[in-house]
């Protein structure tokens, strides 16, 4: 039998400046603009007629008593347990209370909201059973800025991101807490103020809300979302740097990467033409024949994680446009299903690709400040970047702090998709660990806005002592935004407000942006 899934090319994906929910089509970048800069969201018409036509699918079988995984059964090492018509309108609040065992601090507004727009695109296949009046109570939690408070850690990434999902899920009955206009409230007040009914779950309901990886979703979605800008940001520190070691640049011509054929590659290399076009640095006299590998092969290593980001991206949409339940309901051929559509491994693979990569990547980025400090290797630059080494340090410290934000990574980068630690007394006895997963990787980024942040104060550092000698326009306007908030460093002084300062300017794009006002046609 040929199983005809109800995709569509959608008729609209803005309306009245909301984002429309169909199912099939949002971004990475959809998920950054409702998640963090709270663009407001609507249901497709289309999804909205699926919405129902599975539901009543559902309610029919319900009422021939057709016995169903998670309807009018228990769940995971529970589910050959039958429940009675009376339990069965229990069910699903008791579901969702047992489920809601997650610890420790709240996960940021923004990836709860991500993982809430994630569950209700999934939804929009028609495929769960879920009552619209559920997903139409988050869609206005989302629009007004109710968001669930929801313990970060207790998933393990199959049959869904339980803990979290079901923590989110009960402030719709106005149980928990919400964030709501700055204040952490009781779920019932926050609703309440802002005009939204609570609901009461009804069958199915309960379960088709938590049953799907959705908090790694949404999380993973923000991180690339983050780490493509890092990348982007890492082929500007990259530039300086080149610019301040005055190095070979044929490493960078664009038919060694041409033949060998990674895209990632020459759109990296390409980048660095362009962003060094105009250099009189680069025209400097005593160039090495060849340079370390940390100057001639970055367009290889970031090339690489370019390409890789690439599959992450398609393996994030995949799952960000498309059903994840359990039972799958099949409206059109009045068939349920059940299987395995909440496992979190594919997310998990490309989280941990993702993380490995920046890991990589910053690493890199290192060894090329390493080359900016040290006397021996910095093509006539003063040790540490000082004009007084001895009495002053200079920049000495800030290479220790990038190592030690290079060696956490490191660690953080062994695989938590390998984990596999069985649950539901061996009913669900091999798990993604894809939460654990996003989590590190969220903190292996976090890291890595620092490293950059560290090189590009150094590579300003350097240009000074290359004055009058001009950099290139692209690095004189990363130059400038840097002095705007660094201040060179004649003397020493503590330079934590600087790291950090530059680390979140970074971090918010406004390096990107100045740099893109000069050399706006980069890959």
């Amino acid at each position: 039998m040929t199983v005809t899934l109800n995709k569509e090319i959608p008729k609209t994906k803005h309306r009245d400046g909301a984002i429309v929910m169909d199912g099939h089509s949002l971004t990475i970048e959809d998920v950054a603009a409702i998640a963090r800069h709270r663009q407001p969201v609507d249901l497709h018409v289309d999804a909205i007629d699926r919405i129902n036509k599975c539901r009543d699918l559902l309610e029919r079988k319900i009422r021939t008593r057709e016995v169903m995984y998670g309807v009018n059964t228990g769940i995971g090492e529970l589910s050959e347990v039958v429940l009675t018509p009376e339990q069965v309108e229990k069910y699903q609040r008791y579901l969702l209370y047992s489920h809601a065992a997650g610890c420790g601090e709240p996960a940021s507004e923004e990836n709860v909201r991500a993982a809430m727009l994630s569950r209700l695109n999934t939804h929009c296949w028609g495929h769960s059973g879920i009552r619209l009046e559920i997903l139409r109570t988050q869609v206005e939690m989302l629009n007004r800025g109710v968001t669930p408070v929801v313990c970060q850690k207790g998933s393990v990434g199959a049959c869904g991101d339980l803990s979290p999902m079901a923590q989110m899920a009960i402030t719709l009955m106005g149980e928990g807490e919400v964030f709501y206009k700055g204040q952490r409230l009781p779920a019932k007040e926050g609703m309440a103020a802002a005009g939204i009914p609570t609901i009461v779950f009804r069958e199915r309901d309960g379960l088709a809300a938590i049953n799907g990886s959705n908090f790694i979703n949404g999380m993973g979605c923000l991180e690339l979302y983050d780490a493509e800008r890092w990348l982007r940001t890492q082929e500007i520190a990259l530039a300086m740097t080149l610019e301040a070691l005055n190095a070979n640049m044929q490493a960078y011509d664009p038919r060694i990467h041409s033949v060998r054929g990674y895209p990632g590659a020459q759109e990296c290399a390409e980048n660095i033409n362009r962003l060094t076009e105009g250099s009189e640095l680069l025209k400097l006299p005593g160039k090495k024949v060849q340079d370390a590998y940390s100057l001639r092969s970055s367009p290889q290593v970031i090339g690489a994680a370019r390409d890789a980001f690439k599959w992450i991206r398609y393996m994030l949409e995949i799952e960000l446009n498309h059903a994840a339940d359990n039972p799958t309901f099949f409206p059109g051929e009045e068939l349920v299903l059940t299987g395995a559509n909440f496992q979190g491994t594919p997310m998990a693979f490309a989280l941990e690709l993702l993380g490995m990569s920046v890991t990589t990547v910053a690493a890199l980025s290192e060894r090329r400040l390493n080359r900016l400090m040290n006397p021996h290797l910095s093509m006539g630059l003063p040790p540490f970047l000082t004009k007084g080494a001895g009495m002053f340090s200079g920049l000495m410290l800030s290479q220790y702090t990038a190592g030690a934000l290079v060696c956490e990574n490191r660690v953080l980068s062994h695989p938590a998709a390998t984990g596999s630690i069985p649950a539901a007394a061996d009913q669900e006895d091999f798990v993604s660990m894809g939460m654990t997963t996003a989590i590190k990787t969220r903190q292996i980024i976090d890291n890595a806005w620092y490293v950059i942040a560290i090189e590009l104060m150094a590579a300003a550092q350097a240009f000074d002592f290359r004055y009058p000698v001009k950099p290139s326009p692209a690095s004189q306007a990363a130059y400038e935004l840097i002095r705007s908030y660094v201040k060179k460093l004649d003397e020493d002084r503590p330079l934590f407000d600087d790291i950090n300062r530059l680390a979140s300017v970074a971090k918010e794009g406004t390096v990107l942006q100045a740099v893109g006002r000069v050399a706006s046609d980069l890959n």
